[in-house]
């Protein structure tokens, strides 16, 4: 089983600290409506015990949603176990409330999203408007350990072409407000209306990469550096890059899955910035263009290739990732199991092919919503 197999990794000595952040909906058990309760939630969240304990519970943006944080992990074993503790924490703070966590990245049901009474969220509330007010969407953030904000950039430089095959990938919220959107990932469409939001051009220095961050605040049109919401950037918080185009996953092992690709692709290029190889040349409104096609159609469709540009079938792009990567799968051992999940989520499909399948059987959104809330449960440690 691949699970067992992820439990039994070993890593190579030198391996860069891998963490995820994953984003949950808060949800009625029957009717999968999303519940305005994570302070609830998060107060329950203090009195338990138990092997989630001490898991960190944050609020987001919305009162529908709760996020998890995983220790930085050094080996795929570690990140998996951390993941499912994680979810575990989850699912009980919400049972605690009356409510369950369903790992889905939007909310198939109607919903009328509540603003977390923060001053900073009240303020994002006030300045950005609907766009704020409708912005109920959960993703999965990772985060892979640099040297320094000079190998951080030197990196984000040369990554953008990939990303778009980790949102495919990833892709789970194909449902908006009721309806199909049309979309594999329509989390990603509705995130791009924030202004900082999408793929960056080429910094070529840390230095660059600040500036643009210092002018885009002092523009007045973002609150802060937070809301710099690239799709991969630099951690304000730890020496990290984080990277942010993904779908918070149906399913653990596909975030395991995401998180290793991310950690091996940020390897990867690193060790090209040291061997003085050029940067990706493909410009930021092709790179748009890859993510908005990643997010419409995901693995149903093509891909842009990273390498050509043009359109490939999405497997195809998948394998070209996991070929790009594989010296640095294969010094950290990650070869196989990352072969394998890859594998198993090309032939089952991710969560939005999830979704839309229970929707053709039932005809029924709130149970789209009950399923996903049993497979995020499943993923829980025995």
């Amino acid at each position: 089983m691949v699970g067992s197999a992820i439990r039994g990794h070993v890593r190579r000595v030198g391996s860069r600290s891998v963490g995820v952040e994953e984003e949950f909906l808060l949800v009625e058990p029957e009717s999968g409506q999303p519940r305005a309760v994570a302070g609830t939630v998060l107060a329950a969240a203090r009195q338990a015990a138990g092997p989630a304990a001490g898991v960190a519970l944050e609020f987001e943006l919305k009162q529908q949603q709760l996020e998890t944080n995983s220790e930085p992990c050094r080996t795929l074993g570690e990140l998996h176990r951390e993941i499912r503790r994680g979810r575990a924490a989850a699912a009980a703070a919400a049972e605690g409330a009356g409510v369950r966590a369903a790992a889905l990245a939007t909310s198939p049901v109607p919903v009328e999203p509540q603003v977390v009474g923060t001053s900073r969220y009240r303020r994002m509330a006030d300045v950005f408007g609907l766009t704020a007010h409708e912005q109920l969407t959960c993703g999965c953030h990772v985060h892979v350990g640099i040297s320094g904000d000079e190998e951080g950039v030197a990196v984000l430089d040369r990554i953008g072409p990939w990303l778009p095959v980790l949102l495919a990938l990833s892709a789970n919220s194909p449902f908006w407000q009721g309806q199909d959107s049309s979309y594999a990932s329509f989390r990603y469409q509705a995130w791009g209306r924030w202004p900082g939001s999408g793929p960056t051009g080429p910094f070529r220095t840390a230095q660059s990469y600040h500036d643009t961050v210092r002018q885009m605040v002092q523009t007045g049109t973002l609150l802060d550096e937070g809301m710099v919401y690239f799709d991969a950037r630099l951690s304000g918080h730890y020496q990290t890059i984080e990277i942010r185009v993904a779908d918070v996953c149906l399913r653990a092992d596909d975030t395991v899955l995401i998180a290793a690709l991310a950690r091996a692709l940020v390897e990867t290029e690193a060790r090209a910035a040291r061997e003085g190889k050029a940067a990706s040349r493909m410009r930021t409104e092709v790179l748009r263009l890859a993510a908005w096609r990643a997010s419409r159609s995901s693995l149903d469709d093509g891909l842009l290739s990273p390498v050509t540009g043009l359109p490939e079938p999405a497997a195809s792009v998948a394998g070209l990732l996991l070929d790009h990567c594989r010296d640095a799968l294969a010094d950290a051992d990650d070869t196989d199991i990352v072969t394998e999940l890859l594998a198993a989520l090309l032939a089952r499909g991710n969560g939005a092919a999830y979704q839309r399948a229970v929707h053709r059987r039932s005809g029924s959104l709130p149970e789209v919503i009950r399923r996903a809330v049993a497979v995020t449960g499943n993923d829980q440690p025995g």
